[in-house]
């Protein structure tokens, strides 16, 4: 695990790449899989999709780590922010700033901010108030996880000449379908709900939103935790990120108020021997 800043005079860090394991359900993206992995209860966070966007519950207290895999055979970038604060610097994140280098075929845990080129401070899910980003003023951002992905500018390749390809046109007498446009069916819209209904839904669900931002949670500066690097050079293909992961979390009960996590209450089953009473049972009451 490599670490490398927007122009190739500065250097960045070195980790030691751990084996490549399997893909988990759990991963977005496609030039590198993301992840969240609870330290604390020692299992990969499952992903939640609602509306287009990917979440997970953190547990208040618990440590965790980002996993970046890079299932590719050429090494990538990755500039990693935590609540909108870029985990190596500590800098409001942005894209062109320094990140993490995944090696071919491997993996890397991210475990805290780093402090140094050996120490870094554990992430662990905490209340808004008591977040890294907040106690530095910057509480906007808190509750999302996001990496930007850059691949290694490549020398330039001799390529052979594309051929010519030449546009086939319809035999005469038979019409072309080029400008053809397709039927579509004409569906009836949705009767539009009440105003009174639409208030009330408003009011409900601006509630929710209040109490859930109230609560919502957020990544600590945990304890200290010895990580060694060094220094490389890396040199992006393109000033943009090629890929942007993001991963939102929040508590159970905040994903459940918006809608992320649909709350089930627990079954009940008969119980075959509820109570084992001394001697025998009186006679049931008369009607």
């Amino acid at each position: 695990m490599k670490v490398s800043s927007l122009r190739r005079a500065l250097a960045a860090a070195l980790f030691v790449a751990s084996a490549l394991p399997p893909l988990s359900a759990s991963a977005i993206g496609r030039l590198a899989n993301v992840s969240v992995y609870d330290r604390t209860e020692r299992r990969t966070l499952p992903v939640h999709w609602h509306n287009g966007q990917a979440w997970v519950v953190g547990s208040p207290g618990n440590e965790y780590q980002v996993n970046v895999r890079n299932p590719a055979g050429t090494d990538v970038l990755t500039v990693v922010s935590v609540d909108g604060v870029n985990v190596i610097t500590g800098e409001t994140a942005a894209p062109a700033q320094t990140g993490y280098i995944v090696d071919p075929w491997r993996a890397l845990d991210i475990k805290g901010w780093r402090k140094d080129t050996t120490r870094t401070a554990a992430f662990y899910f905490t209340s808004l108030a008591d977040s890294y980003a907040a106690r530095t003023g910057r509480p906007d951002n808190v509750g999302v996880i996001g990496v930007a992905v850059f691949r290694r500018k490549m020398e330039p390749v001799a390529v052979a000449p594309v051929p010519k390809i030449v546009e086939s046109r319809p035999l005469s007498g038979q019409p072309s379908r080029a400008n053809e446009l397709p039927v579509v069916e004409s569906v009836p819209a949705p009767a539009a709900p009440s105003a009174s209904a639409r208030d009330s839904a408003v009011a409900d669900s601006a509630t929710r939103k209040e109490k859930s931002e109230r609560s919502r949670l957020g990544t600590g500066h945990g304890r200290s935790e010895y990580s060694q690097v060094t220094m490389v050079d890396f040199e992006r293909a393109t000033r943009e990120p090629e890929e942007v992961l993001t991963i939102r979390y929040d508590s159970y009960a905040n994903l459940v108020a918006r809608g992320v996590i649909v709350a089930r209450a627990p079954e009940r089953w008969p119980n075959p021997f509820p109570h084992s009473p001394q001697g025998f049972v009186p006679d049931p009451p008369r009607w």
